[in-house]
């Protein structure tokens, strides 16, 4: 089975399991990790000097991204590479792009997302 293809009515369980998701992907560093993992497998290492942080916390950040199935990680020795079991979840750049485009948001007077009317 392929990702992002098919689309079938959802019950609140899959609506949940997409919320883990965005929810693995609402972060600076998270999204930046993923983009990089575009290019292929990388060490943790790698990813940590790819997003300027210390390699305990780009672990932690890992750990979100794999429990959301996003991610996946190969031991060759002592050598660990992470890499993208879902590549369509690169998707998410180019539609937060024409969001960003088009409807840049803003935080004007009756305009905040955080508390609708």
């Amino acid at each position: 089975m392929t990702c992002c293809t098919r689309y079938t009515a959802k019950t609140r369980g899959d609506y949940r399991r997409e919320a883990r998701v965005c929810r693995a992907l609402a972060n600076e560093a998270r999204l930046m990790m993923v983009d990089r993992l575009r290019e292929g497998d990388l060490s943790v290492g790698a990813l940590a000097k790819a997003v300027d942080q210390d390699i305990s916390t780009v672990s932690r950040h890992l750990s979100v991204l794999r429990q959301a199935g996003i991610v996946g990680f190969q031991k060759d020795g002592k050598n660990v590479r992470y890499r993208l079991l879902t590549p369509c979840v690169l998707d998410i750049f180019a539609c937060l792009a024409q969001v960003l485009e088009c409807c840049e948001p803003h935080d004007g007077p009756g305009e905040n997302l955080d508390h609708p009317r």
